[in-house]
């Protein structure tokens, strides 16, 4: 007997800044990033039954919270999996109490690293669910909401379905999520070198929370020069696919926000030693650099493979990939990807 399996793939995301905050008259939040091809989540939806219920549970991951609100579910992320299901029949309109199922989280990316893995696999859960239901089509801030993503940046929730460069423009009340301004894709032949803290991670959580209520407010002249950056420099050089300029704003934008962080970061990025792996990659002939959301991930903008083949060799011989792990993926003009089949 054949059997129908939803399979989800989704890929990363990676954060330029945001435009504002704390400044309650005005828009919060908001800013830039784009999708990429990897890190890649990847999960499978398909039916249960009693061998594949024992076998769950038997597999690593799988925690108590996960066993009592989800027993079929497995692999990396398995909790995770389970809050966002749990949610996910509370809140989905669409959602329908549907026949015994399981979900296998085959690939994860790391968590808290600044490429935006919580919204992408909640955002993959909730479109494979949705499509295991037979759900009509769902907006991006539909599937959103209905897994508790968005509350501050929405760059991954509209790149979830959208791919390719967002630009979000800020919400005006917590309940929102933030609209889509722009949404470009980026040449296929350009490359994104990641270099990953093999040890580290960013601020999440309530963690994060504190660290907004704590930060001063952006200045409007800030906001207003980050601004004129995105729409005047970074927004029509990826329209036009001017790498060298697109390179040159994606830099100057990043420092930009980066300094609005300063009195958390103690500096432009998370750490000095972030700062000196930026620094390399310049000296080093590439100019679209900078640190993704609170980071630990650093990212490269590179014009094709060689380029960034040629990065990752020469970060490696001068020492900067102790303790770090080096990546090239592409950037991801299409967002995440549901099929159905049958097994």
């Amino acid at each position: 007997m054949r059997h129908r399996v939803v399979r989800v793939t989704a890929g990363s995301r990676l954060h330029f800044g945001m435009l504002s905050f704390g400044q309650p008259r005005e828009r919060q939040f908001g800013g830039a990033g784009v999708m990429i091809a990897a890190p890649v989540t990847r999960l499978a939806i398909r039916e249960s039954d009693a061998d594949s219920r024992r076998a769950a549970a038997q597999v690593g991951g799988t925690g108590s919270v996960a066993a009592a609100m989800c027993p079929n579910v497995s692999g990396p992320m398995a909790d995770r999996v389970a809050e966002f299901v749990t949610r996910l029949s509370r809140q989905a309109a669409w959602w329908r109490r549907p026949a015994p199922f399981q979900i296998v989280v085959e690939a994860a990316p790391p968590a808290h690293a600044g490429l935006g893995s919580g919204t992408q696999l909640g955002m993959a859960l909730a479109m494979g669910l949705a499509a295991w239901c037979g759900a009509p089509p769902q907006s991006a801030a539909a599937l959103a909401q209905a897994v508790g993503r968005g509350r501050r940046s929405a760059v991954g929730v509209h790149g979830a379905s959208l791919g390719g460069l967002i630009v979000e423009g800020g919400k005006l009340h917590d309940a929102e999520i933030s609209p889509l301004v722009s949404r470009l894709a980026l040449p296929d032949d350009w490359r994104f070198l990641l270099v990953l803290a093999d040890h580290s991670a960013g601020l999440c959580g309530e963690a994060e929370q504190q660290a907004f209520a704590r930060l001063p407010p952006v200045p409007a002249a800030v906001s207003a020069a980050l601004c004129r950056e995105l729409v005047c420099e970074l927004a029509p050089a990826a329209a036009r696919g001017d790498f060298e300029r697109f390179s040159k704003s994606l830099y100057r934008y990043g420092r930009l926000a980066g300094e609005c962080f300063a009195a958390r970061q103690g500096g432009v990025y998370a750490s000095p030693e972030i700062e000196q792996l930026v620094m390399r990659c310049r000296d080093l002939g590439v100019r679209g650099v900078g640190q993704s959301s609170w980071g630990p991930t650093v990212f490269a903008l590179c014009r094709d493979d060689a380029q960034a083949e040629a990065l990752s060799a020469a970060l490696a011989a001068a020492g900067e990939l102790r303790q770090r792990t080096a990546l090239i993926t592409t950037p991801d003009n299409c967002g995440i990807k549901v099929d159905v089949t049958q097994d």
